[in-house]
């Protein structure tokens, strides 16, 4: 199948996909209600749409076509609040986070769809370990070649993406030492990981012919790189993220993004090299196992600084492009974060600190999500 044409959308349009937990409201462990909440949400009227993910206790929804983080918020707000309605008629609740801290993926079940089906049978016990929850932004671009520039200059600032979302601490009843460990999940298969290093849409198109010659890939969707090129859509994809406790939290990232994607446009601060990817995987394990209080390899210099320093160094030099995209508040949200060291994957430890209970920890996690936080 040769590698559709690219469709040009507008600059720095932005669009976001939230992958989200269905549980119980007795032992709040994932419970499969993804069917009847898709025919529930189906009366839904606003903006968005919600959709069936690989197993039944997951739920994905997105967000139309948005100019700026603050529409995106408006748009996931009218979209929780929906979801909430509906799980509120199960019986059940919808929360955030990048895993579920204590289900068992042996007990999960795959989703009654065709393409789900196959993965299963591709992927084996893999696919009911793909029971984690993140959060995709893509952001829109006039041409294929902008995308793979974006794309790459936007792969030095993956950690950062990682240590803001983390929110996947707890795995299987333990805590993990990692503040996102969902990405190692990810990890596991075959085409995940960084996209080849090519800045023109001709050359691109060159190597997903030999890869589709090989047999071992078909379209797109095969490849799970960190920021992959959705042609389709006329956009980039970042998919690092693990899915926030909050839409707030979600849509700030997405102003981020957004913001960073109108400094290379407009500035053109630097221009992507293969030897960037030399401290790739090294930056992105740090942002993994230790959060915002990660090191911080600069690939351009190779010195070492704290992720956190890097951060907020980024925040201020892209202020004036957040301003202008009607992000201040999103970044304003995310500079306190940094400074305070203060991610969701904190959050969720501290809970389990005060309650000793996961299941517990998992219910202040739907109140969050629904914004009725437990004091």
């Amino acid at each position: 199948m040769p590698l559709e044409a690219f469709q040009p959308s507008t600059a720095l349009t932005l669009g976001v996909e939230l992958e989200l937990q269905l549980v119980n409201t007795h032992d709040y462990d994932l419970a499969p209600f993804a069917e009847d909440m898709i025919r529930l949400m189906e009366r839904y009227k606003g903006p968005g749409r919600a959709v069936p993910e690989m197993t039944t206790g997951m739920l994905e929804v997105s967000t139309g076509i948005c100019q700026s983080s603050g529409e995106v918020l408006d748009q996931l707000r009218q979209l929780r609040d929906a979801l909430v309605r509906c799980a509120d008629k199960l019986n059940i609740a919808v929360v955030g986070g990048g895993t579920h801290p204590f289900q068992q993926w042996q007990q999960r079940r795959i989703y009654d769809k065709p393409r789900f089906h196959e993965l299963s049978t591709l992927y084996g016990y893999l696919s009911k370990q793909f029971t984690i929850f993140g959060q995709h932004v893509h952001i829109g671009c006039p041409d294929p070649d902008t995308a793979l520039l974006t794309l790459h200059r936007m792969s030095r600032y993956i950690p950062h993406f990682i240590a803001l979302s983390a929110s996947s601490p707890f795995l299987q009843q333990q805590d993990t030492a990692f503040d996102s460990s969902r990405l190692n999940s990810v990890f596991a298969f075959p085409f995940s990981g960084r996209a080849p290093f090519v800045l023109d849409w001709q050359a691109f198109n060159s190597y997903f012919d030999k890869m589709t010659r090989t047999g071992v890939v078909r379209s797109m969707k095969d490849f799970y790189w960190d920021i992959r090129p959705k042609p389709d859509y006329g956009t980039i994809e970042i998919r690092v993220f693990d899915t926030p406790l909050t839409v707030e939290r979600a849509a700030a990232l997405a102003g981020y993004a957004q913001a960073l994607a109108a400094w290379f446009t407009q500035d053109q601060p630097f221009m992507p090299a293969e030897d960037d990817y030399l401290v790739y995987t090294y930056n992105r394990f740090q942002a993994c196992r230790y959060g915002l209080d990660a090191s911080y390899v600069d690939p351009a210099t190779g010195n070492h600084l704290p992720l956190r320093q890097h951060l907020l160094e980024n925040l201020a030099r892209i202020d004036h492009h957040a301003a202008h995209l009607g992000a201040t508040d999103a970044l304003a949200l995310l500079r306190r974060s940094v400074e305070s060291g203060y991610n969701d994957a904190r959050w969720l430890r501290e809970r389990q600190g005060r309650e000793r209970l996961l299941a517990e920890v998992v219910r202040q996690a739907g109140r969050l999500f629904r914004g009725r936080p437990t004091p």
